[in-house]
């Protein structure tokens, strides 16, 4: 291995770096800089404004390249994953196991921001002038998530909508639940074809989800750029006004995610997987960092299953059957933060929730959280409909829409770690031996991690039969 290859710097390293530039860009020369003046054309309303509008398609471009890979790389991996498991039973067992540990860990996470809410009472230390500020700011884009969750369908409408009635449409449209059904019973109905018949479908999609994995990596590389951008973005429209007025509410929530972590996740880890957990989120530092900076566990579902399988050893036939199904319906971060926000809105307007209303909450956020999308905002649009049905005026959503992209970050985060805890569960239950790739490791084996895939460069493919082998 050459020097220059030995010190090339890390993947995670460069996205740090962008990172920090963006937020420290944000602060600075946002539309609510720190140091531009109030009025004029360099003020940060115009000029930092400005600045953002210049560099914002940036971030939108790097999405917009994990997203496409979004779709066929769930439906060709999940085809190819079902297919290869073929003992139903064994799917059926994975299957129930996944959705009992979502289901469970969901509940947790609810208990854990319930509990936290009711004992700091962040919404008590709102004050008045405050809460008129923040409800009279974001009062147009509370009346848009009120209108959206109006038109949500409901908990049946949904378990029929699960079936596509055109696969294609579900496609082109990245209807993810409907996109897994398909990919599920298609996965299913190659196992009942005679192996001859169904393996050159089988080798056909696994080089496709092969091709997918290449075009992540290309996607990847602009990472550092996109993820400045994003987070120059976000923290630059957020400003500190509206931090210190939400203040104890955004350190309840950041403070239950980060108990949920730990005490959950961690636990699972360390006594269930017998994974170091600290070496565990290292070696999903590549997901996590998109997953905070673009706050879309969809967006990240590329980058958590390489990661998954490339630095823990998990099989690409687990991955490829579990990580969808969570990245769907897994939202644990997305579950406390609705707690705590029913909590916080109903303190600011004097009512006091009972326990049943509590019980209410943690019944209807996990029904709510299992149906959100996995894109950036979802969260807000299944908190009014959690909001409404304990009482609480659903427009007290306008009260948090300050900080809930920056907290979107923050549970996103969450999200991927549960969805990929899930995974090494589930693999870990059915016997396979999991092992943490090194830092030494990764940058020695361009063949794994996300450093040097792409340095070997195309390669020649013929058209003749049995000359491009």
């Amino acid at each position: 291995m050459s020097d220059a290859k030995s010190r090339k710097m890390p993947l995670h390293t460069k996205i740090l770096i962008g990172m920090a530039v963006g937020i420290v860009l944000g602060l600075l020369v946002g539309p609510n800089s720190m140091i531009l003046p109030e009025e004029g054309t360099f003020s940060g309303e115009v000029f930092g404004q400005r600045l953002i509008d210049w560099t914002d398609w940036i971030g939108q471009l790097f999405l917009r390249l994990i997203k496409m890979v979004v779709v066929p790389l769930v439906f060709f991996s999940l085809v190819v994953g079902v297919a290869s498991l073929g003992d139903f039973r064994k799917l059926g067992r994975i299957g129930g196991r996944t959705l009992g540990f979502f289901l469970g860990t969901t509940v947790a996470a609810l208990v854990i921001g319930l509990t936290l809410a009711n004992l700091v009472g962040p919404g008590k230390l709102v004050g008045e002038e405050d809460r008129a500020f923040l409800l009279s700011s974001y009062e147009e884009s509370a009346t848009d998530k009120i209108n959206s969750a109006a038109a949500a369908p409901s908990f049946s409408e949904q378990l029929v909508g699960m079936v596509p009635t055109n696969p294609l449409t579900a496609l082109s449209q990245g209807n993810m639940l409907q996109i897994i059904t398909f990919a599920l019973l298609l996965g299913i109905a190659l196992t009942f074809l005679p192996g001859d018949r169904a393996q050159p479908v089988v080798d056909l999609f696994d080089r496709l989800n092969d091709a997918m994995v290449i075009l992540v990596h290309m996607a990847m590389a602009l990472a550092p750029y996109g993820v400045a951008a994003l987070l120059f973005k976000v923290v630059g429209t957020t400003g500190f006004s509206v931090l210190l007025a939400l203040g104890a509410y955004t350190l309840v929530v950041v403070a239950g995610l980060l108990i949920h972590l730990t005490l959950v996740y961690g636990s699972v880890v360390q006594f269930a997987v017998k994974l170091s957990f600290l070496k565990f989120l290292g070696a999903l530092r590549e997901p996590l960092l998109v997953a905070f900076s673009t706050s879309s566990s969809s967006a990240t579902l590329p980058v958590t299953k390489e990661a998954c399988e490339q630095n823990i050893r998990v099989s690409p036939q687990m991955t490829s059957f579990v990580l969808p199904i969570g990245a769907t319906v897994n939202m644990d971060g997305t579950a406390l933060y609705q707690g705590v926000a029913a909590v916080f809105i109903a303190q600011i307007y004097g009512m006091q929730l009972s326990l049943t209303d509590q019980l209410q909450v943690v019944l209807s956020a996990t029904l709510a959280s299992i149906g959100a999308a996995g894109v950036p905002g979802a969260g807000m649009i299944t908190l009014v409909l959690v909001l409404t049905t304990i009482g609480v005026p659903a427009e007290g959503v306008a009260l948090i829409l300050g900080v809930d992209r920056l907290l979107d970050m923050f549970r996103t985060s969450v999200n991927v770690t549960g969805d990929s805890t899930a995974t090494c569960l589930m693999a870990a239950l059915e016997g396979e031996d999991l092992k943490i790739l090194s830092d030494s490791e990764d940058m020695a084996d361009p063949d794994h991690g996300f450093e040097g895939r792409l340095e070997g460069g195309p390669h020649p493919i013929s058209t003749e039969p049995g000359l491009g082998d």
